[in-house]
């Protein structure tokens, strides 16, 4: 299986990032996903499911920064703003940690939605993985990674691995 992103000058374009325009953002921060290309899906697969961390968050925040989760998509390629296409189900992003921090309500067009890379202090490197999955999975909206690890064991039938660069 091979994903493939477009690239603006080998960084994530501006308008999925830091630097989205108003129409790309929920509550001033970015939350249209880039779209995937995929190609070579194994015979067999039921659904695919997407994660996108920042690795390079570890030395600001203390943890890797989960961008975004989405579980059992579509056999095909990952459209732009999936979340409007109320395919899949969501899982929860990093900033649901802020939100308990703060003893906040958490709100789901943020919790559980792509947020778009907003590197504080250098160009970052995020991971996207893809898996094709034999199955459909038992599981909700508000999903977290650790979740989605345990119920996607024996059932992958390939990963496709990019790492992406966005600007600061």
């Amino acid at each position: 299986m091979k994903i493939n992103i477009a690239l603006e000058n080998g960084l994530i374009p501006d308008k999925y990032a830091k630097h989205a325009p108003v129409a790309y953002r929920t509550h001033d921060t970015p939350t249209v996903n880039f779209p995937v290309i995929i190609t070579d899906i194994p015979a067999g697969t039921q659904s695919l499911s997407v994660s996108l961390i920042d690795y390079d968050a570890v030395p600001v925040t203390g943890f890797p920064w989960i961008h975004w989760l989405a579980a059992n998509l579509p056999v095909g390629d990952i459209p732009e703003n999936l979340r409007a296409t109320q395919q899949g189900v969501s899982g929860t992003n990093s900033t649901w940690h802020l939100v308990k921090t703060a003893n906040e309500p958490a709100d789901p067009a943020l919790n559980q939605a792509y947020i778009g890379p907003m590197p504080p202090d250098k160009t970052h490197n995020y991971t996207l993985s893809v898996f094709a999955l034999d199955t459909t999975l038992d599981i909700e909206d508000g999903f977290f990674l650790n979740e989605l690890r345990t119920k996607s064991n024996d059932h992958v039938l390939a990963m496709s691995i990019a790492e992406l660069p966005a600007r600061i």
